[in-house]
């Protein structure tokens, strides 16, 4: 797999978890990938879900995550979480239950 360089990401010989904040980083990143937890969603329902996100910096982002082997498209199915996308997930879980018991925290 070739990982493409983003704006911070230069170093040929990045460690995983550079690698990794570089990608994530970027805007919307993360939130495709959590509209994608349910399963394939096409083109236009993932934009929808993503309601301010331009068609061309979704398409971007979409590449990214192919090509960082998280996302994958079949055609017909739209586009879902790969194993490592779904791994990936899976390690958030806990910001997942963090992030509910701050905002409950905050609206008290």
């Amino acid at each position: 797999m070739v990982t493409r360089s983003t704006r911070t990401s230069t170093h040929p010989h990045k460690d995983g978890i550079n690698a990794a904040i570089d990608l994530f980083h970027r805007r919307w990143t993360m939130r495709i990938l959590w509209e994608l937890r349910s399963g394939p969603v096409n083109f236009r329902a993932l934009q929808t879900a993503c309601a301010e996100v331009s068609s061309s910096v979704l398409n971007v982002r979409l590449a990214e995550l192919r090509e960082a082997g998280l996302v994958d498209h079949a055609s017909g199915e739209g586009y879902a979480l790969t194993r490592w996308g779904e791994e990936l997930l899976g390690a958030m879980e806990p910001l997942v239950l963090w992030a509910g018991r701050w905002q409950k925290a905050r609206k008290a």
